[in-house]
C-alpha cells in the first residue's frame, strides 16, 4: 500500500505515485510518473524528519512514551495533520480501541475548558482506502470506478463506488461519488442541467490512483485547493467521510452556528442537524448549510458545496485541513473557483437558485412581540407608533393570537378585533404578518378541527414505522406533523390558509418551529430500535441523539425517511408557504422561516432565532447575517433588542441603530418582559430610534436595488468587508462592521457605556454619510465619535446612492422626491444604479414592468441614463443632487445646459436642489 501524499505539508511523500492530468485517460505507462508536487516538498520533508527525531530524543531523555513507542510511520505525522480515526464522542479512546481500527495512537495534552484537541487516535499513512481502478472520458468530464479491498470499521462498506466528474463551467467543477451498484438517497434539489463541457477551465484536476485522491489546482497561481490524499476515503452505508487540506486558514460559512464570521481551525467541529435551541456557541442550530468559502493567499477565493441533507459534521484542524463526515446519501461536491468572493457566491447561486425579489414593504420596519395578549393591545402599539410618527411597515403577532395555540385559528375573546386591526393596518398602507407552526393539534373532538381531520383523511402527516401518524408535543399539546415532502400537503396547506385569509387577510407568514421542533424526544412512544434512530455513528448533535427535541429519524415521509429529509423540513414548508401566498394574494410573498437549507432564499428570508437581550448577542448578529449572505438568503436579521431577557434603554438604542441596517429589520420580544418597541423609551432614546429608522427609509431605493441585484445575479446585500477588499488581509477577520452592497459602510457601537467606536477603513476615500466630509484612509483603524444618538455611516468613493425623503411607511416613502448622493473617487468619477417598479407585483423584471437607471460621473458631468422605463417612474421626481468631494468651488452649475442655483460648503460638498426632474427622463448636470 502506498503512503498518502500531501501537497503543501511537511509529510513524507511516497517513493512513487501517479496522477491523472485533467482530461487524460489512464494508461499503464503513467504508473510510476512522479507527482509534479512531490519534488518541491523535499526540504519540508527533511524538516519534519528532523523535528520528529528531535521529539523522539527528548521523549527518551524525559523518560520515554507513556506506553509502547508508537511506530515510526505514526511519529512522522505532525499533530496538526492527524486526522481523527475515532471521532465518537463520550468514548474514552484507549490504545486497544484505536489499534483495533488499524490506527495510530499517541496521547497528547488535553486543552483547557473541555475543548477538542489533537486526536489521540489517527490514521496512519498506509490505512486502507479506495483504489481508482479505471477512469474514462465522457462528454462532460470523466467517469471512474473506485474499489475498496479491505473493510473499514463501520458496517456495510460499499466496496465499489462510481466517480463522476463534470467540468460544468470554466469556474465550476462537479465531483460526485456514489454506490456503483445500487441507488442511494440524493437531495431532491433541482440543479441546472449541463449540456457541454467547459472549454477553458481555470482549474486543473489530477487524481492519485492508490490510494484514491483528488488534487485540484487553480491554474493561474498553482494553488492547491483540494488534496484529499491526506486521509482515507470512507464510504459505508451510514458513514461517509472525506478529508482535504486547505490552502489557507481563512474559512467561512458552514451554518447554522453562532460564532465569529471567520472560523477557528483549532480542532473545531461544526455539526449540521436542524435543531430548536436558543443560539449558543458550539451548538448545531436551526438550519443546515454545507457550503464554505475559503480565501486563498493573495486574495483569490473558492467555495465548496456538499449537496447532502443528512446529519453531518465538518471538522476543522490547524493543518489547515477539513473533514466532511455525513451519515447518509452521497458525496456530491460542487467547487466554485471565483476567483473573487463575490463571484464565488454568484456561482454557488447558479446551482441552488437566486433569491426571490421581496416586496418593498418587506424592507420596512417590522414590530412584534410574544405577549401582546390581545388584538386591542397590539392595535394600541401600532397607534402609539403612528402617534410618534415612527416608521413601521408591518405589525406581527406571535402564537398568542391563536385559539389554544392551534394553527389557522384566532382567540375569539382576546383577539376578537383582529380582523378590524388588519383592516386598519391596510387603510394606513401597513401590513400584517402572523406566525404558523407545522405541528397540527391532534386531540380535538373529531369534526371540530378541519386542519387535522382533513390532513388525517388525506394521509398528509409524518408516520411512524407502523404507518400511523407520529404524535409529538408542541404548543397546542399533542400534535401531528405536516409532511411537506408530499405535494398533496401543499394543496392542503393552501386550503387552510385560504380559509383563514377569508377572515384575517394577512400579508405575510412567519413559519417557526420547523426544524421540526418537538417538546418530546421522538414521539409520545419514543422511537423504535434500529439503525435510523440509533445509527452506527451519530454526529456531534446537541442532545447526542438524532431525535433530541425533534421527531424520530425513522419517521416515514412521502419522499423518503425523516433520517434523510430532516434538514429539508424548513425548506419544504417555505416552498409550500410561498406558493400559497402567491395564489392567495397574487403578489410577491413575504415568508420568514427559522429552519433553512440551500436554495431557501428562493422562497423565504430568515431571522436568527431566539436570541437574548445581551450585548454579545447584538455582536453575534453581524456574523450571523453575513453568513446568511454567503448562504444566498439575503433577507435576514436578528430580533432587534433581543428576544429573551430584559433589554436596557442603552442596549435597545444601540441595537435599533444596528438593526436599522439588517436587511430584514424586526424588533421582537418575548412574553413576561417589559415592552421594547420604540414608543416605550425616554424621549431621547425614542428620537434616536426614530431618526435611524428614517435613515433606513431614506435608503430604501438603494436597498431595494441591492435586492434586485441579488435576485438577478446573486450579489450579496449585507456584505463582509473582505468581499470588496479581498487582498487586504486586515479585512479577513472583520465582523463588527459590514457593508450594504459595495459602498455603504456601517460601524455600530457594540459595547455599553461608550461614546466612541473604532472601525477599520480600507484604503481609499470614505465620506461621512450625514455631512459628506471625507476621510482618506491608508487602510487603518479609526476612532470616531459615537454618542448614543449617532450611528456611524460612511460612503465609499466612486459610489452613487439613490435615496428618498423618508415617510412612515415604504408606500408613503416611494412617492417622495429622490436625493442622489454622489461620492466622487479620487479621479472624480462615480457610478450607481436604481431599480424601480411597483414594489409588489410578481415577476416585474421578467415581464419588463420596471425602470432601470444608471448614474455616472466623469469630468464634472453627472449623467442619468434610463436603460428601461415603466409607468411607475413617471410618478417620481429627482429633487436633489448632493456631490461629495468636489475639490474646487464651482462658478456655475448647468442642468441640461441651463444654469441652476447651487450651494457649496467648505467640506467640498456641492448641492443642487429643486431639480423637479421626472425619474423617467434622462438628464445631465455639469459643474464648472
Amino acid at each position: 500500500m502506498k503512503s498518502y501524499q500531501k501537497l503543501t505539508t511537511a509529510v513524507p511523500q511516497p517513493a512513487a505515485c501517479w496522477v491523472e492530468e485533467e482530461g487524460s485517460v489512464p494508461t499503464p505507462a503513467s504508473r510510476g510518473k512522479l507527482a509534479p508536487w512531490w519534488v518541491g516538498s523535499g526540504l519540508l520533508v527533511a524538516a519534519v524528519l528532523l523535528s520528529t527525531v528531535t521529539v523522539w530524543v527528548l521523549r527518551q531523555v524525559s523518560g520515554g512514551w507513556p506506553g509502547p513507542t508508537p511506530p515510526p510511520k505514526c511519529l512522522l505525522i505532525p499533530e496538526s495533520h492527524r486526522f481523527d480515526c475515532y471521532p465518537e464522542r463520550h468514548v474514552v479512546v484507549t490504545q486497544e480501541l484505536c489499534e483495533s481500527r488499524g490506527c495510530c495512537f499517541i496521547e497528547s495534552p488535553l486543552p483547557a475548558g473541555g475543548k477538542q484537541g489533537v486526536p489521540w487516535c489517527f490514521y496512519p499513512p498506509d490505512f486502507p482506502s479506495y483504489t481508482l481502478e479505471s477512469l474514462n472520458q465522457t462528454a462532460l468530464g470523466m467517469v471512474g470506478l473506485l474499489v475498496r479491498r479491505e473493510k473499514t470499521y463501520y458496517p456495510r462498506d460499499i466496496e465499489m463506488l462510481r466517480l463522476d466528474v463534470e467540468f460544468e463551467t470554466d469556474t465550476r467543477l462537479h465531483i460526485k461519488i456514489t454506490d456503483a451498484a445500487n441507488p442511494r438517497y440524493e437531495v431532491p434539489l433541482e440543479v441546472p442541467p449541463v449540456m457541454k463541457r467547459a472549454e477553458n477551465p481555470i482549474y486543473s484536476l489530477d487524481f492519485s490512483r492508490n490510494p484514491f485522491g483528488v488534487l485540484l489546482r487553480r491554474k493561474a497561481t498553482g494553488t492547491v485547493l483540494l488534496n484529499t490524499t491526506v486521509a482515507p476515503l470512507i464510504f459505508a452505508d451510514q458513514f461517509l467521510q472525506i478529508s482535504t487540506l486547505l490552502p489557507s486558514k481563512f474559512l467561512y460559512g458552514l451554518g447554522e452556528h453562532r460564532g465569529t464570521l471567520l472560523h477557528s481551525l483549532d480542532w473545531s467541529t461544526l455539526t449540521l442537524w436542524a435543531r430548536d435551541v436558543s443560539p449558543t456557541e458550539s451548538f448545531n442550530l436551526y438550519g443546515a448549510h454545507p457550503f464554505c468559502l475559503v480565501m486563498e493567499e493573495g486574495g483569490d477565493a473558492h467555495g465548496v458545496f456538499l449537496l447532502n441533507s443528512n446529519a453531518m459534521e465538518v471538522v476543522l484542524q490547524p493543518a489547515p485541513g477539513l473533514t466532511w463526515r455525513t451519515i447518509g446519501g452521497v458525496l456530491d461536491f460542487y467547487i466554485f473557483l471565483g476567483p473573487d468572493p463575490n463571484m464565488v457566491i454568484q456561482q454557488y447561486q447558479q446551482v441552488i437558485g437566486f433569491p426571490a425579489m421581496p416586496p418593498l414593504w418587506a424592507l420596512g420596519f417590522h414590530l412584534c412581540r410574544w405577549g401582546y395578549g390581545s388584538s386591542n393591545e397590539t392595535w394600541q402599539t401600532v397607534r402609539a407608533m403612528r402617534n410618534y410618527q415612527i416608521p413601521q411597515d408591518a405589525q406581527w403577532n406571535d402564537i398568542d393570537y391563536m385559539d389554544g395555540y392551534r394553527d389557522f385559528t384566532f382567540d375569539p375573546q382576546k383577539f376578537a378585533s383582529l380582523p378590524s386591526l388588519v383592516e386598519d393596518l391596510h387603510k394606513h398602507r401597513q401590513r400584517y404578518v402572523m406566525i404558523l407552526d407545522p405541528g397540527i393539534s391532534s386531540t380535538n373532538p373529531r369534526g371540530s378541527y378541519w386542519p387535522f381531520d382533513e390532513g388525517l383523511r388525506r394521509g398528509l402527516f409524518l408516520n411512524t414505522t407502523q404507518g400511523q401518524p407520529l404524535i409529538g408535543q408542541v404548543w397546542p399539546g399533542f400534535t401531528a406533523f405536516a409532511d411537506f415532502s408530499n405535494p398533496d400537503t401543499h394543496q392542503w396547506w393552501l386550503e387552510n390558509l385560504q380559509h383563514f385569509h377569508a377572515h384575517v387577510p394577512f400579508d405575510g407568514l412567519w413559519i417557526d418551529m420547523n426544524e421540526p421542533s418537538n417538546f418530546m424526544d421522538g414521539s409520545e412512544d419514543g422511537c423504535p430500535p434500529g439503525e435510523l434512530d440509533s445509527p452506527p455513528y451519530t454526529p456531534a448533535v446537541l442532545g447526542d441523539s438524532l431525535s433530541a427535541k425533534t421527531v424520530c429519524a425513522s419517521a416515514k415521509q412521502k419522499a423518503s425517511v425523516h433520517y434523510n429529509l430532516h434538514n429539508l423540513y424548513g425548506l419544504m414548508e417555505a416552498k409550500a408557504t410561498a406558493s400559497a401566498l402567491i395564489q392567495i394574494r397574487g403578489k410577491r410573498p413575504l415568508v420568514i422561516s427559522r429552519s433553512t437549507f440551500p436554495s431557501q432564499g428562493r422562497y423565504s428570508g430568515h431571522w436568527l432565532g431566539d436570541n437574548r437581550s445581551q450585548w454579545k448577542d447584538m455582536y453575534y448578529s453581524i456574523p450571523g447575517l453575513l453568513s446568511f449572505s454567503l448562504f444566498s438568503i439575503p433577507l435576514v436579521g436578528a430580533d432587534i433588542c433581543g428576544f429573551s431577557g430584559s433589554t436596557s434603554e442603552e442596549l435597545c438604542t444601540r441595537w435599533m441603530q444596528l438593526g436599522a441596517f439588517y436587511p430584514f429589520a424586526r424588533n421582537h420580544n418575548t412574553q413576561n418582559e417589559k415592552a421594547q418597541d420604540p414608543t416605550v423609551f425616554s424621549p431621547a432614546a425614542r428620537t434616536a430610534m426614530k431618526d435611524v429608522l428614517l435613515i433606513r427609509y431614506s435608503l430604501l431605493p438603494f436597498l431595494y436595488t441591492l435586492f434586485h441585484r441579488a435576485h438577478l445575479q446573486g450579489d450579496t446585500v449585507a456584505r463582509p468587508l473582505f468581499f470588496e477588499f479581498p487582498r487586504d488581509v486586515a479585512t479577513l477577520g472583520l465582523d463588527r462592521q459590514f457593508l450594504w452592497g459595495r459602498s455603504l459602510l456601517v460601524t455600530p457601537v457594540l459595547e455599553p457605556g461608550v461614546d466612541s467606536v473604532t472601525g477599520y477603513f480600507p484604503r481609499g476615500v470614505w465620506y461621512d454619510f450625514y455631512t459628506g466630509s471625507s476621510v482618506n484612509s491608508s487602510g487603518e483603524m479609526l476612532k470616531m465619535s459615537a454618542p448614543l444618538e449617532h450611528l456611524n455611516l460612511h460612503v465609499r468613493e466612486g459610489a452613487i446612492l439613490p435615496t428618498q425623503k423618508p415617510g412612515t411607511t415604504s408606500e408613503e416613502t416611494r412617492g417622495n422626491p429622490l436625493r442622489l448622493i454622489v461620492a466622487l473617487s479620487q479621479s472624480a468619477t462615480a457610478w450607481g444604479d436604481l431599480f424601480w417598479d411597483d414594489g409588489e407585483s410578481l415577476d416585474t423584471f421578467e415581464r419588463g414592468s420596471y425602470s432601470y437607471l444608471v448614474f455616472n460621473v466623469t469630468q464634472n458631468i453627472f449623467t442619468s441614463t434610463v436603460l428601461h422605463a415603466s409607468a411607475e417612474a413617471t410618478e417620481v421626481t429627482i429633487g436633489t443632487l448632493s456631490i461629495f468631494g468636489v475639490r474646487k468651488p464651482p462658478s456655475k452649475v448647468l442642468l441640461n445646459g441651463q444654469e441652476k442655483p447651487f450651494s457649496y460648503l467648505d467640506n467640498e460638498v456641492l448641492t443642487v436642489s429643486d431639480l423637479g426632474l421626472s425619474l423617467s427622463q434622462g438628464f445631465s448636470l455639469q459643474w464648472l
